[in-house]
């Protein structure tokens, strides 16, 4: 946590430093909503769509909209806290406030949290596992970015039990859907495939942006549901996520791909137009 800068409610603070109620329900049960975004050269990439994803997240969870300006005015404070990030995470979580023991609520005002830090850029591929879970798209929460992230935990340290460094759910149905922080495309004789937001997987900023920009420059996106299995057979498999960019996969499990053109293609897409774009 060496350089972690934090904003709690209107201030910055001490990593250690006591700032969340112990009754917060952000922290009795989960009852709040989270982003993360990627910094680049001391700036945030894709805030817009990240505040406007926020403002969903809310919505689903019968929470009180978020306030974007004071939000904006706790990312500034944590961004000028210190020498410019070159790369990094930030991240900010808006939770329902002090509330019960259980998962009543109580009309309290939000607790807002605003941290950032720096962080090693990814690695050039990555491997991936399947995990023996399943995500529920019938859940009141499906597709929310929740700060009930329990389930991710155990599954993140299931893949990295196994060598990997993601965990790829399918869903009730038997569909691949996503991975615990990351959204999935898989690449079948040059066409590139994703799950379906009813699938029940997070509509991941990253995942949006690699479709726009992937068929603006040529190439042919579909959202189609497919069983997991299809990652047994697809030419090509790549993840994507707000500090990932566009990340090829070069094992699933114990079967071994190796990075191809079309991940590669949309790779460079992404990095090209995300450099000149920086709220798209």
């Amino acid at each position: 946590m060496s350089g972690t800068r934090v904003w709690v409610n209107g201030r910055l603070t001490r990593v250690d430093e006591p700032s969340v109620t112990a009754l917060d329900h952000g922290v009795t049960v989960g009852d709040g909503a989270f982003e993360t975004a990627k910094v680049a050269g001391g700036r945030v990439f894709a805030a817009t769509r990240h505040l406007r994803r926020l403002d969903r997240t809310m919505l689903g969870l019968g929470l009180p909209a978020a306030d974007h300006s004071y939000l904006v005015q706790g990312i500034s404070a944590v961004l000028q806290a210190g020498q410019p990030i070159e790369f990094g995470r930030l991240r900010y979580s808006v939770t329902g406030g002090p509330g019960p023991l259980g998962s009543d609520r109580d009309d309290s005002r939000l607790t807002y949290i605003v941290t950032c830090a720096e962080q090693p850029r990814p690695p050039a591929s990555a491997a991936v596992a399947v995990v023996p879970w399943t995500r529920n798209e019938r859940s009141p929460v499906a597709g929310l970015k929740t700060t009930s992230y329990a389930e991710n935990v155990v599954a993140l340290a299931y893949a990295k039990q196994r060598g990997a460094i993601e965990a790829l759910f399918p869903n009730t149905r038997g569909e691949l859907c996503e991975g615990t922080g990351t959204n999935v495309f898989v690449v079948r004789d040059g066409v590139i495939s994703t799950p379906p937001l009813d699938s029940g997987c997070l509509a991941g900023v990253t995942r949006a942006l690699t479709i726009e920009w992937c068929r603006e420059d040529g190439l042919e996106v579909r959202e189609e549901a497919m069983p997991v299995e299809v990652l047994r057979e697809a030419d090509e498999v790549f993840i994507t996520s707000s500090t990932k960019d566009v990340l090829a996969v070069h094992a699933v499990d114990d079967r071994l791909l190796a990075p191809g053109p079309v991940t590669k293609r949309a790779a460079d897409v992404f990095a090209r137009l995300s450099a000149q774009r920086l709220d798209p």
